[in-house]
């Protein structure tokens, strides 16, 4: 669909001029011009603007049939099975100090320190207090 050709016909089908649209929407008659020869894409708050000023619902720019149009049923997203669920409400109810201590460990392990254990043993235990 070219746009500027459908906001064309829509205005015409009102019996607007650029002129009354320029004067409903505050967009100039020129860049009206612009777009509906398409040389130039409007914005969606552009569009906003046209449509108010043709009286029109913004997906009746987009939209040629009858009636509102149905909207498609959107996939909902993917559920986490029960044991990510349990882990994320309690990761959630864990006090600040806890999920900050988990969060450090998570990042040694990512960044290939598996042999933490045995590093914090040398060092002290420092994340365990020195027990």
């Amino acid at each position: 669909m070219d746009i500027g050709t459908r906001l064309r016909e829509l205005r015409e089908a009102k019996r607007y001029s650029q002129g009354d649209i320029e004067k409903r929407s505050g967009l100039l008659r020129c860049y009206l011009s612009r777009v509906e020869c398409g040389y130039t894409e409007p914005k969606i708050e552009t569009l906003e603007k046209w449509a108010k000023a043709l009286d029109l619902e913004l997906y009746q720019l987009f939209y040629q049939g009858k009636g509102k149009p149905i909207a498609p049923k959107v996939a909902e997203p993917a559920r986490r099975n029960t044991r990510q669920g349990a882990l994320l409400n309690l990761f959630q109810r864990m006090p600040e100090r806890d999920k900050h201590l988990i969060l450090v460990l998570a990042r040694r392990l990512s960044k290939g320190g598996g042999s933490m254990i045995s590093r914090d043993k040398r060092r002290g235990d420092k994340l365990h207090g020195g027990h």
